[in-house]
């Protein structure tokens, strides 16, 4: 198994960390910031963002009927204020179709265009190749452990808004 650098060495910590849990938590940070870095580059090639990517893939699973702005937030991986501004990008880029829903006229619906699936499907392949190259190093039995021990820690923080 390969074993990497700690992440005190990665980021030339001269003191100790304050404790377990201070280093535990930096070292979730820097992994993620990591791991988001690496999948920006498997999808550098395409004019999309990560979030772009994951609104994509949020309206491929809701099919036709398509969903509204607000729920498309709250499926979001990265939660961000500007959903609106990042759907308005989609839509420029002809990626997805906005429309008023037929019987609240209040509620703006958005699905993915035949060009956003054609997209996806370029991007499929590189992502999941992505995936199994980030997570290589760990075992079957040790991924389960770390999902397990992710849901348990989002659990213990989640914040309703």
């Amino acid at each position: 198994m390969k074993s990497g650098l700690r992440v005190a060495d990665e980021i030339r910590q001269s003191v100790p960390f304050r404790s377990p849990s201070q280093e535990a938590l930096v070292s979730l940070m820097r992994t993620a910031d990591e791991v988001r870095r690496f999948l920006t580059r498997a999808i550098g090639e395409e004019d999309v963002t990560l979030q772009q990517y994951n609104v994509l893939r949020i309206l491929r699973g809701a099919g036709e009927e398509g969903l509204p702005t607000l729920e498309i937030g709250r499926r979001m991986i990265e939660r961000q204020p500007g959903v609106t501004r990042l759907i308005d990008r989609l839509i420029r880029k002809e990626f997805v179709a906005r429309r008023r829903d037929r019987i609240d006229r209040r509620k703006v619906v958005c699905s993915i265009t035949p060009s956003g699936l054609e997209l996806l499907d370029r991007l499929d392949a590189r992502i999941d190749g992505t995936d199994g190259a980030v997570l290589e190093a760990l075992q079957v039995g040790e991924l389960h452990t770390l999902i397990d021990h992710l849901d348990r820690l989002r659990a213990g923080i989640r914040t309703e808004e």
